[in-house]
């Protein structure tokens, strides 16, 4: 059985905050991966079935008996009010706490927002065998706006000092030697965990987008063509096929071709077209990287992205690569420019007419795959949109921060 992990705050989920943010995604994440989860705080309440909540109105930085001890600790006086509520503080800790081996602990061993918690906190810890990640999302004893409220001295003292066994994790480099510094540790051993995204959440994905997303591993590609066509003939689809191998042989990195149509419905010929294309794949090495999305369906019916599916994939893509013969339009320009992401197309009078100076052309009769491809290589080089889109996706989503960065330390 994987460890009982709690999580500890003044406030959780609902409440909108970035600690709390923060504590959602590690909450699911761990919960995703086996462990049993408990979210222990002042102000919350439940937000997910896999995940146990316990609220306790003390723990929290509003609740009136800690407004009251806190007015006195801000003049400097430790009443005996104090040490009463610490020690319902420590009652209340060995009930939330109870059956826990690790406690990811956010902002209480390094803010004033409750001293008494902290305060019960620390004995707790050094009477229990329970682990405590502490989480320094903001230190008072650096921060200007705090400082008068802070005395030399117990329990003050308790913000500025290492705690004996405590991992101290924080979420910039900039805050580790902050934390160093002020606990007179060295940085090293203070760990980085940076907080992440969750495109799925961010995009507002559809059931199709995320069966799509984890099936293919679109979000752990390098590039990302999307194009928006039925698969006929005049859609050029094999020219993409071409393109893509020419940019994973220039590039070596992992590129991929969403095609989200199905085969057309109007010609007959359209399915022998599809057999050609995916002929041309398997010669071309690219099953696992060109992706006709018409597969993906249910029950012999082809899958069909829907209008919310469609936006998500522009969201998501790295550019639109239309190399149609013929359009009367081209409306997938329009939208890619509504996406923010670069235009590849064919040089044709409808999509100069929507591109305009804006889109990169290239000719569907002349060009060469090699060429193509070493223009987009050339524009997303040049493109600091691409290369941040690229290191957010590598290094900054939710999922991968749990699994690499937070189970190493839990």
């Amino acid at each position: 059985m994987k460890k009982q992990i709690a999580i500890l705050h003044f406030a959780s989920p609902p409440t909108v905050g970035g600690v709390e943010s923060t504590i959602y995604y590690h909450a699911l994440g761990l919960a995703d991966l086996g462990y049993q989860v408990r979210v222990v705080s002042g102000r919350g309440a439940p937000f997910d079935d896999r995940v146990a909540t316990a609220i306790e109105p003390l723990f929290s930085s509003i609740h009136p008996d800690v407004l009251s001890v806190k007015s006195e600790l801000d003049r400097g006086h430790v009443s005996a009010a104090f040490e009463d509520l610490v020690e319902r503080h420590q009652r209340a800790l060995a009930t939330t706490l109870a059956g826990c081996d690790t406690c990811l602990v956010h902002n209480i061993p390094t803010l004033n927002k409750n001293l008494p918690l902290t305060t019960a906190l620390h004995r707790y810890a050094s009477e229990n065998n329970i682990r405590l990640l502490a989480w320094c999302h903001d230190l008072a004893w650096t921060n200007p706006q705090y400082i008068p409220e802070l005395h030399d001295g117990y329990p003050w003292d308790l913000l500025r000092r290492p705690w004996r066994d405590v991992v101290y994790v924080t979420v910039s480099d900039t805050r580790r030697h902050e934390v160093a510094s002020l606990l007179g540790i060295p940085p090293e051993d203070v760990y980085v965990v940076v907080p992440g995204v969750d495109p799925a959440m961010f995009f507002r994905w559809t059931t199709t987008t995320a069966m799509l997303v984890e099936k293919l591993s679109l979000l752990d590609a390098d590039g990302l063509l999307l194009l928006p066509a039925r698969i006929t003939r005049r859609k050029n689809i094999a020219l993409g096929l071409h393109v893509l191998a020419a940019l994973r042989r220039q590039s070596r990195q992992d590129f991929r071709l969403i095609v989200t149509g199905p085969p057309g419905p109007h010609n007959p010929a359209n399915p022998g077209y599809l057999g050609e294309l995916l002929s041309l794949r398997d010669q071309l090495v690219l099953s696992s990287s060109a992706h006709f999305l018409y597969a993906y369906g249910h029950d012999d019916a082809p899958l069909v992205p829907d209008n919310e599916t469609m936006a998500n994939l522009f969201m998501m893509a790295d550019m639109l690569f239309f190399p149609s013969f013929q359009e009367g339009f081209g409306i997938p320009v329009l939208e890619a420019g509504l996406a923010g992401i670069p235009i590849f197309c064919s040089d044709i009078p409808p999509f100069r007419e929507t591109g305009g100076a804006e889109a990169n052309y290239f000719d569907p009769n002349g060009d060469a795959p090699d060429k193509i491809a070493n223009d987009i290589l050339s524009i997303l080089k040049n493109s600091p949109v691409h290369h941040l889109r690229l290191r957010v996706r590598r290094f900054y989503r939710w999922e991968s921060l749990i699994r690499n960065e937070i189970v190493p330390l839990v």
